[in-house]
């Protein structure tokens, strides 16, 4: 590399990183790992988008003083509880997609059937998963919405939601509306 590359201030930055990285990089690697419970693709996406904030905030950061692998931790915990919260925000639905109940009825007959068969199978749940539902998915609440309404804990709300919609699936599939589980 020649003088001018080096002179180029985004040359310097990336220059500086890289050898950041070969210093911290390991033990911050490390330390996301543990905080992944041992997921080590996940760890190696956020040691990537820490070195990216610390690249994008080279200016700012004394990048030879004891405070920079601390600002590293930090940069990267803070990644990892907001890729939690993230994923925490909405339960994940059985089969991805919509609800193959949600279908498009032609004429106000077939949606007047189509409703009479969603009430039946709501109807069919337990009050608790139908609760959960109709939180979620009518009223759209997120989880932690819905747990504070409900007054259950948001693991039991993701937990409740997945059974019903499994629930919901299987006794669509009975009434011929959508394929069973």
């Amino acid at each position: 590399m020649t003088t001018a590359t080096l002179d180029h201030p985004r040359a310097r930055h990336e220059t500086l990183i890289r050898g950041l990285f070969d210093a911290h990089g390991g033990a911050l690697e490390r330390y996301v790992t543990k905080l992944l419970d041992g997921d080590r693709h996940t760890a190696a996406d956020i040691v990537q988008e820490t070195a990216l904030r610390a690249w994008q905030n080279v200016d700012d950061l004394d990048v030879s003083g004891p405070d920079f692998r601390p600002w590293l931790l930090k940069v990267a915990r803070r990644l990892v509880i907001d890729r939690h919260r993230k994923r925490a925000n909405r339960p994940t639905e059985v089969g991805g997609d919509a609800p193959d109940w949600a279908v498009r009825v032609g004429d106000a007959t077939e949606r007047t059937l189509a409703a009479i068969v969603v009430q039946e199978a709501l109807d069919s749940l337990t009050d608790e998963h139908r609760d959960v539902i109709r939180e979620v998915y009518f009223k759209g609440s997120n989880v932690g919405d819905a747990a504070r309404v409900l007054g259950i804990p948001a693991g039991t709300v993701k937990s409740r939601t997945y059974y019903a919609l499994r629930a919901l699936r299987a006794t669509m599939g009975k009434r011929g509306l959508m394929s069973p589980v």
